[in-house]
């Protein structure tokens, strides 16, 4: 599926870029990627904050120079424009429960590893918090991090189960952004990989799919 008009903002050392990567491969979505520099600090550069005053990825322009920031906002606007085929769930129920065990993943895991990590890592003293503003680390957030995210874990091994995906019985966002954590914990934070019989079938489940390396 074409799109036209359409830039996608991105880096591939973004896991939220990544989030917005695997959908568009799983749905068939074809959308230019410009890659945003994130090691030579290209986002915070007056030509890229004039894009997102964010300064963050990922972000989407539209053909009329509108940027959509946030990933479910990205999401949302692919699903609403090219509604074939969605994972944000097709009734009212089903997009009900891909909204809210998306939230889930991303409040109780991805969130967890994102502050940990910001926290933690020598390159990003001073940058505890994404975004235009600076804010110092805080070394007790990291020991409440590595509990948040074991927490997350074991929540996510008792939720699958009792379910072949995260929000039900169909691939949704919610299991985009729960393997998406996963992989970050893991390569950020050398975390081992959750060893639970379901999420291990699950996870191998979701690796098979072609969008996983996207």
């Amino acid at each position: 599926m074409k799109t036209e008009n359409l830039k996608l903002y991105h880096s591939n050392a973004s896991p939220n870029s990544r989030r917005v990567r695997i959908y568009l491969a799983e749905r068939g979505i074809s959308v230019a990627q410009v890659p945003v520099d994130l090691g030579a600090k290209e986002q915070f550069s007056s030509a890229f904050a004039a894009i997102n005053p964010r300064r963050v990825v990922p972000a989407l322009v539209l053909g009329d120079g509108t940027t959509i920031g946030e990933v479910p906002a990205i999401w949302r606007y692919f699903e609403e424009a090219y509604p074939e085929r969605p994972l944000m769930g097709a009734t009212p129920k089903e997009k009900a429960l891909a909204s809210m065990w998306e939230r889930r993943m991303e409040l109780e895991g991805f969130a967890a590893v994102m502050e940990t990590v910001r926290n933690k890592a020598p390159h990003l003293k001073g940058r505890a918090i994404s975004g235009p503003h600076d804010y110092e680390q805080i070394p007790a957030i990291v020991d409440r991090g590595m509990k948040r995210i074991q927490d997350f874990y074991d929540d996510l091994e008792a939720r699958l189960a009792a379910s072949t995906f995260v929000a039900g019985e169909q691939y949704t966002v919610a299991d985009i952004t729960g393997l998406v954590t996963i992989d970050f914990a893991s390569k950020a934070l050398s975390l081992p990989m959750p060893d639970g019989p379901s999420t291990t079938r699950w996870y191998d489940t979701l690796s098979e799919r072609a969008s996983t390396a996207a």
